[in-house]
């Protein structure tokens, strides 16, 4: 990455004032919150890093565009904007809007997935894995041995495996696969993106074996930036000519346009099957709503539409990852232990390699994201054994190798000295993290369990 000196490409035109919380106050707030961030009401929250879905700051032009709502019950003019958006910047034929992301999961899921199939992925997403496990599926993991290694400077940990996929494909029969899940960029191997040349190799090999591609393209954009940057050849193509490159080698999308559309709610399926899409439209409005909305409002598809546009200009995205950056590097500088090299969308701090005095059946990452609340009202999320939830057939819980905390950089939102102070703040909780005790979990729903889960602190050893 360059060295020169940068400058975000948009003025600040609004502000909203945050609330400063003391120390007390905070402690207050996460035990009541059973020391889950995302129990946390948010007017204690001083810099939100909690997720970057639906907390970007929208452009002049999407607020104008809110202004627009075509609020037709049918045949909404925003709609069709969408509709074209979609066509024009991802090349996908079909468009089925939902209300977020999961929603598209949902009805892919129930679509394509059979009780008794296997869905290989680049590893696994949250909702993505439970709505494949709910229309009886079974996920399994494909992507190279390198994401799982949180030292690894691999460039692209979100590759495909191909040899995995062979022995999965050997193993169960193309007949069982009903696709391979691709998401770009990997959120829980810490934002990583798959390289162009590995996508290219995976469309081969699925096209001799009939396998379709879905692509979580939630941060497509992203993902192409990284291309643009680290692939051989790749630099002098825009990022835009890059996403329609990685769309046209899948055969179908979901899409949290919450994350690179820069929207506060709103996501969509898209395929470029009609069989698929005739079935979609079908059910999407059973759980949605009527399939020219979706779940939205005229003024959402406005706005996402006018996003999209905007998620892949250079200029944007050059500024939105190399924020990210930026923290990262302070903390590398610092001797955080982070998973390396930096994602596009989020910081992962180590909790493993900076809390080895805790097992992981104590949740080390829970903990930390804990006490870097208290430190300084920053907001973080767990990523590790609390988000990988049980195995569904032993009950016990799933050890995913990367026991993470995610400090996810909302787009548009922080400055600089935002980052800096939460540079600062990690740095002070690392500097006492022998301190730091376990938790044991007290409350346990049904499914997700990160987002309601609650825990107390075990003793001190």
């Amino acid at each position: 990455m360059s060295k020169t000196s940068w400058a975000e490409p948009f003025k600040i035109k609004m502000v909203e004032p945050l609330f400063m919380s003391t120390r007390e106050q905070r402690v207050k707030a996460i035990e009541e919150a059973g020391f889950n961030t995302f129990l946390l009401p948010s007017e204690y929250v001083y810099i939100d890093l909690l997720t970057d879905s639906g907390t970007s700051a929208m452009s002049d032009r999407q607020w104008a565009g809110l202004m627009l709502g075509d609020e037709a019950y049918a045949g909404s003019r925003n709609y069709y904007h969408l509709e074209d958006a979609v066509r024009k910047y991802y090349g996908y034929k079909y468009l089925i809007p939902t209300h977020q992301g999961r929603g598209a999961e949902n009805i892919l899921s129930q679509i394509l997935i059979k009780p008794g199939d296997i869905v290989p992925g680049n590893m696994y997403f949250t909702t993505t894995k439970l709505h494949q496990e709910l229309a009886g599926g079974t996920f399994v993991d494909i992507i190279v041995d390198e994401a799982h290694d949180p030292k690894s400077d691999f460039p692209f940990k979100g590759n495909v495996d191909l040899a995995k996929l062979q022995r999965v494909i050997d193993a169960h029969g193309a007949e069982k696969i009903p696709y391979v899940s691709i998401a770009t960029t990997v959120n829980m191997a810490g934002g990583q993106p798959i390289s162009l040349a590995n996508l290219k190799a995976l469309r081969e090999m699925t096209n001799k074996h009939g396998i379709r591609i879905i692509h979580d393209m939630t941060r497509v954009a992203e993902n192409a930036y990284m291309i643009q940057q680290l692939e051989e050849g790749q630099s002098g193509r825009s990022v835009a000519d890059i996403v329609l490159e990685i769309c046209s080698l899948t055969d179908g999308a979901t899409m949290s346009a919450k994350k690179d559309a820069l929207v506060n709610i709103g996501g969509f399926m898209a395929t470029n099957e009609w069989d698929v899409f005739e079935e979609a439209r079908n059910m999407v409005v059973i759980y949605e709503g009527l399939h020219t909305y979706g779940g939205l409002a005229g003024r959402d598809m406005e706005a996402m539409a006018i996003g999209i546009e905007e998620s892949v200009q250079d200029d944007h995205i050059r500024a939105r990852v190399g924020q990210v950056f930026y923290l990262g590097q302070k903390l590398i500088d610092m001797g955080i232990p982070i998973v390396r090299p930096v994602g596009t969308h989020g910081i992962f701090l180590d909790a493993k390699a900076s809390l080895p005095h805790l097992p992981q059946t104590a949740f080390p990452a829970q903990a930390l994201a804990a006490e870097l609340y208290i430190d300084s009202g920053v907001r973080a999320m767990e990523r590790g054994i609390v988000s990988a939830g049980r195995d569904k057939t032993t009950g016990d819980h799933c050890y995913p190798e990367l026991e993470l905390v995610r400090l996810t950089i909302p787009r548009r939102v922080y400055t600089q000295a935002h980052m800096d102070v939460v540079a600062e703040s990690v740095q002070r909780v690392h500097e006492r993290r022998d301190s730091i005790t376990g938790l044991k979990m007290t409350y346990e729903p049904k499914y997700l369990r990160f987002f309601q889960a609650r825990f107390e602190r075990l003793p001190a050893a």
